[in-house]
C-alpha cells in the first residue's frame, strides 16, 4: 500500500462519488495541483451526505461493531422497532456480512479497531478548518452543550465505560457528568423524564447538505469539473484509467478514486477489494420547534434509543436507527414511527407529528468497523469509503490523507490500517 507506481504525480484524476468523502478528496488533490473531475450518478450530496445528523464528533468516532450491539440479540434485531434492525432475509451476502460483523463485536477487536481510528480522528476537525481557510463557504458550528441524555444514571454507565476505553486508546475527549436538572438547564429540549446526561466538549456539527454543496462549489470554482453521470466500467489500461458511463461517455485519467459509498464493491472488486461494504441505513426527518426563534445550544443524543437530534435552519433534524438491508429498498415508514415513539417521551418543545423531509440513506459499513482507504491492486485505482456512521466526521481528513498518498506515492501512517486489500 505504501509504494506508488514509478513516474510523476498524476496530473488528471477522476473521483467517482460526490459525497463529502469524494469531494474532500477532490479538493485536497487540487491543493496539490491536480486537475480533478468528479462524477456522480445523481449529483452532489445525493447519498448519505444529505440527510444524516451532521455531527463532527471525533471524540466518539468509534468502531461500529462492539459488544453493546450484541446485547440486542436476534429477536430484538428482527423487530422493526429495534434501534438495530435486520429484516428476515435469505440474502447470503448480507448473512456473510452479519457473521463477520458479529465476530468483530468483541472487546479485544473493538480495542484494536479503536487504536486504528485514533490517528485519523485527531485530524478530523483541523481538516474542516483547512477547508474553511481555503474558501469552502459553509460554517461548522461549535457547541459546549453537546448532550448525551438518559432516563437513569444506570443507562449512562455504558457510554462512561466507552469514554474510558476511548481515553485508554489515546484519544482526547473532555466531558461533564450531569443530573437531569443540569441537563435540562443546558438543553431545554429535554423532558422531565431525563434523569442523567453526559456533556461532550470540543465537538461540532454542520448542515451536511449545505456543507457538501459548498464543498462541491469550491471544487468547481477552482477549476474542477462536476458531472452527473453514472460510471459503469473502470478499465486500467496501458495509457491510463478509462471510465465508461451510462451516457456513453468515455474518458481517460492518470488515476481514479472510487468513493461510491455503499456501492463501492461494484467497481472496486475487480481491483482486489474483497471486503464487504453493507448498507447500514439510517432515517431522518425534521420537525418545527414550538418557539421557532429559539436558539438551541447544540445537538442531543439519546444513546439508548440511538436517536440523534441536530438544530438545523430553525428546525430540529431527528435521525437514527441502523437497518441492515438493501440500499435500494424503499423507505420503511415503520422505522420513522419507531424513531418518533422512542424520542417522544424524552423531548419537549417539538411537534413530532408535523414532520418534513422524511429520508433514508445508506451508511457504508464494513464488518471490522474500519474504512477502506488507499490504493487497490492497481497502481492507478484508489478507494475511499466504508466509514459507517463517521463519513461526515472523517470525510475531509480522509480526503486529505488520500490526496497525499496519490501525489507522493506513500501512504501516511493513519491510513495504513485502512488498507482496502486487507
Amino acid at each position: 500500500m505504501s509504494t506508488h507506481r514509478s513516474g510523476s504525480s498524476p496530473a488528471r484524476v477522476a473521483v467517482v462519488g460526490a459525497g463529502i468523502v469524494g469531494l474532500s478528496t477532490a479538493w485536497f488533490l487540487q491543493e496539490r495541483g491536480v486537475d480533478v473531475t468528479v462524477l456522480d450518478r445523481q449529483g452532489v450530496a445525493a447519498g448519505s451526505s444529505w440527510g444524516n445528523a451532521g455531527w463532527l464528533t471525533p471524540g466518539i468516532s468509534t468502531p461500529l461493531p462492539d459488544p453493546a450491539v450484541l446485547k440486542y440479540g436476534i429477536r430484538a434485531a428482527l423487530s422493526p422497532a429495534s434501534p438495530v434492525y435486520v429484516p428476515p432475509t435469505l440474502d447470503h451476502r448480507l448473512l456473510r456480512f452479519l457473521a463477520r460483523f458479529t465476530r468483530n463485536s468483541t472487546m479485544p477487536r473493538w480495542r484494536r479497531a479503536m487504536d486504528a481510528l485514533v490517528p485519523i480522528n485527531r485530524l478530523a476537525l483541523e481538516s474542516f478548518d483547512l477547508l474553511a481557510e481555503g474558501g469552502v463557504d459553509a460554517p461548522t458550528h461549535e457547541t459546549e452543550a453537546f448532550l448525551a441524555a438518559y432516563r437513569t444514571a444506570a443507562e449512562r454507565t455504558a457510554l462512561l465505560t466507552e469514554l474510558e476505553h476511548i481515553h485508554e486508546a489515546g484519544q482526547a475527549i473532555e466531558f461533564d457528568v450531569l443530573d437531569g436538572d443540569e441537563a435540562r438547564l443546558a438543553q431545554p429540549l429535554l423532558s422531565p423524564e431525563i434523569g442523567a446526561a453526559i456533556r461532550l466538549r470540543g465537538q461540532r456539527y454542520i448542515n451536511p447538505a449545505t456543507f457538501t454543496e459548498a464543498l462541491g462549489d469550491a471544487v468547481e470554482s477552482r477549476g474542477g469539473t462536476l458531472r452527473i453521470d453514472a460510471v459503469d466500467d473502470v478499465d486500467d489500461g496501458l495509457d491510463g484509467v478509462v471510465l465508461r458511463t451510462t451516457s456513453g461517455h468515455t474518458d481517460s485519467f492518470d488515476a481514479v478514486v472510487l468513493a461510491t459509498g455503499t456501492w463501492l464493491g461494484a467497481l472496486a472488486r475487480e481491483f482486489g477489494v474483497r471486503a464487504l461494504v453493507q448498507a447500514g441505513r439510517g432515517y431522518s426527518f425534521s420537525v418545527a420547534l414550538d418557539q421557532p426563534d429559539r436558539e438551541l445550544p447544540g445537538p442531543v443524543y439519546l444513546p439508548t434509543q440511538r436517536v440523534a437530534c441536530t438544530p438545523l435552519d430553525g428546525r430540529l433534524r431527528v435521525a437514527g436507527m441502523m437497518e441492515f438491508r438493501s440500499p435500494d429498498a424503499p423507505l420503511d415508514a415503520r422505522r420513522i414511527d419507531a424513531i418518533v415513539a422512542a424520542a417522544r417521551p424524552l423531548l419537549r418543545g417539538v411537534d413530532l407529528d408535523d414532520r418534513q423531509d422524511e429520508w433514508v440513506g445508506s451508511r457504508p459499513c464494513t464488518a471490522d468497523g474500519l474504512p477502506l482507504v488507499g490504493r487497490t491492486r492497481s497502481e492507478r485505482v484508489y478507494v475511499a469509503g466504508g466509514h459507517g456512521m463517521w463519513g461526515v466526521t472523517l470525510g475531509p481528513a480522509t480526503g486529505r490523507l488520500l490526496a497525499e498518498t496519490i501525489t507522493t506515492g506513500t501512504a501516511p501512517q493513519p491510513l495504513v490500517a485502512f488498507d482496502p486489500l486487507r
